[in-house]
């Protein structure tokens, strides 16, 4: 039998495309499976973020009920901190009286020191002004 140039051309490029495919067939096969497990991948990625977005609103739900109860606990205590306010200023008021007391009281031991008559005798001129006074408004005498 005798083959042509054309025939036995035809020949090489079949058996060259023959040994082309089976060189082939491996490669594409290994990308099947590594696009099967890309595949597998991004489905777990997925649900991964459906589950994380789930979370995600929980949380967002919680906080904002926490955001709530802050804000009526603030009010809450915007309120007594008001209300504490006069109680406050009462007692500034009562330091400022108290140290006005001690400045005369001061001022009044510095005074009666000059009259040399002494811590007892201070003490008992103060005693006998304050019951004598109290038997004047009694109407005693």
């Amino acid at each position: 039998m005798e083959l042509s140039y054309g025939v036995l051309a035809g020949l090489i490029a079949a058996v060259a495309f023959l040994i082309l495919v089976l060189f082939t067939i491996p490669a594409l096969l290994r990308t099947a499976k590594l696009l099967h497990q890309a595949s597998d991948t991004l489905e777990s990625t997925d649900q991964a973020i459906k589950t994380l977005t789930a979370q995600a609103d929980d949380l967002m739900k919680q906080s904002n009920t926490l955001m709530t109860k802050v804000n009526h606990l603030a009010d809450d205590v915007n309120g007594k901190v008001a209300t504490l306010d006069p109680v406050v200023q009462a007692a500034a008021d009562l330091g400022t009286s108290v140290s006005d007391i001690n400045t005369s009281s001061r001022r009044m031991v510095d005074h009666m020191h000059h009259y040399r008559l002494g811590h007892v005798g201070v003490l008992s001129s103060l005693l006998t002004s304050v019951f004598a006074r109290r038997r004047r408004r009694r109407g005693e005498k």
